[in-house]
């Protein structure tokens, strides 16, 4: 097992021990180096109306990435916080760091750009995706359980984590 699946089983472990979370499938099936075809991508930049609050802030707390790893945006529910992906053509590579409401209950991935040009050059896309490495999904619900009162985009997502299908 890889030392990330080891880390969000004991925590995991750890979690559901205390009775604070209950989930049944701690990581997404499918193995890295899997192509996942056809997903829908949209793009979006830090000077959007609705990201203004968070400035170059990501979900998970880390800055905006845009270099040779840059930053995505996803329904952690369906790609958990931490996968990393690289588009078919495309050297960069790609890590969910972000989350957005219309995001949610779509297999939709928006990528980070640090222009509104870049942003409107992307549009609308689908592409071919290589997973490198999936995220931790029990790591998504930490970070969005505390969050859920918030806003009804998180409630779905913890939602969605708890009743995953073992």
């Amino acid at each position: 097992m890889t030392r990330s699946i080891l880390l969000c089983l004991t925590v995991l472990c750890a979690q559901s021990l205390a009775g604070e979370v209950k989930i049944q499938a701690t990581k997404p099936t499918g193995t890295p180096g899997q192509i996942l075809h056809g997903i829908r991508t949209t793009a979006y930049t830090h000077s959007e109306a609705d990201h203004i609050k968070y400035g170059s802030r990501t979900a998970s707390g880390t800055s905006l990435k845009y270099g040779q790893v840059r930053s995505a945006a996803a329904d952690w529910s369906v790609y958990p916080v931490g996968t990393v992906f690289q588009i078919e053509g495309d050297s960069a590579l790609y890590i969910v760091d972000d989350y957005g409401s219309a995001l949610v209950g779509t297999k939709t991935i928006d990528l980070y750009k640090p222009t509104s040009s870049s942003m409107n050059i992307w549009g609308v896309r689908k592409v071919n995706i290589r997973i490198v490495k999936w995220g931790c999904f029990v790591k998504s619900l930490a970070i969005l359980k505390p969050r859920q009162s918030k806003a009804s985009h998180v409630r779905e997502m913890v939602s969605r984590l708890v009743s995953r299908p073992a």
